[in-house]
């Protein structure tokens, strides 16, 4: 039996769902967006007639992505971000809020993988880590403020992985502590994330029971869904939704342009999600690409 946000969608990848709530006055943030998934996000969005902004770490790419928009007839905002870099963030919060007044979408697609699809070296741990998982935990609480938090909900996207699903992790006192829904804090969840990278510093991580495929970047993930849950069990009926969507083997820089998918198709069931109506949207999911797109409930 389809769910309610299930049937706000029809079989058509490019359709939309049945209930337009936004308008010119909704204001969305795609970080990681002058190519791929990002970038696709960001025009679909424009396409629907919201506000978005844009942004990227490379300044340059970023304002070539803005001007490839602008040539089909679409006016984004921009401004440069690099979420693994603290003062960057807070430059961008600066700006934003000197510039808008509320902010009611928030796509966290900026992620960083140094692997090829079929190598698994955790060289650049840290830094995956601090990309993939804080910087998405670093942004959201420096924006925190300018969440408008109205009756439509303010939603935060954030584009995860199945590789961090829970049934990846191979270390049965973490994925209890994981699975303790109800008790799970940001402390446990960064106590995680260092207890791996204490892992990879002195040579053990591969006896520790930690994700085997691209395993720093399913690491990332694995923090960053279970941040996600976190958050939406202590924000839940405070007017925000936050759900990650895991959008599957697409064709993009980071797989070497291999894949089931597109990114205009995931980005096409992204933007499905992040714009259901308030009263069908969830908080605290998991999403697998496909249309209709599926729940984990459990991360």
């Amino acid at each position: 039996m389809a769910s309610r946000h299930e049937s706000e969608f029809s079989s058509s990848s490019s359709s939309l769902p049945k209930t337009r709530w936004w308008s010119k006055e909704t204001v969305a943030i795609v970080t990681g967006a002058n190519k791929g998934i990002g970038f696709a996000i960001v025009k679909r969005m424009a396409e629907l007639g919201l506000t978005v902004i844009l942004t990227a770490r490379n300044n340059a790419r970023g304002m070539e992505a803005v001007e490839s928009l602008n040539k089909l007839g679409l006016h984004v905002y921009y401004h440069q971000l690099d979420v693994s870099d603290a003062s960057s963030i807070k430059a961008f919060n600066s700006w934003f809020a000197n510039n808008f007044s509320a902010l009611d979408i928030l796509v966290n697609n900026a992620a960083v993988s140094f692997n090829d699809i079929h190598e698994n070296s955790v060289e650049h741990a840290e830094a995956v880590i601090c990309t993939n998982f804080y910087g998405p935990k670093r942004l959201i609480e420096e924006l925190w403020p300018t969440f408008r938090c109205s009756s439509t909900l303010t939603r935060i996207l954030n584009i995860s992985s199945r590789l961090g699903l829970l049934g990846k992790l191979r270390n049965e006192e973490l994925r209890n502590m994981l699975l303790d829904e109800e008790n799970l804090s940001e402390k446990q969840i960064e106590g995680l994330v260092n207890l791996f990278i204490d892992n990879v510093k002195n040579g053990t991580w591969k006896s520790k029971g930690w994700p085997i495929l691209w395993t720093d970047y399913a690491v990332s993930k694995l923090a960053l869904n279970a941040y996600s849950k976190v958050l939406a069990r202590n924000y839940k009926g405070k007017g925000i939704s936050v759900n990650c969507y895991c959008p599957g083997f697409t064709q993009t820089s980071m797989t070497g342009g291999k894949g089931k998918y597109t990114a205009q198709v995931a980005a096409d069931i992204g933007v499905k999600l992040a714009l259901l109506p308030p009263e069908h949207l969830p908080t605290g999911k998991f999403y697998l690409g496909s249309n209709p797109p599926s729940i984990y409930s459990k991360i």
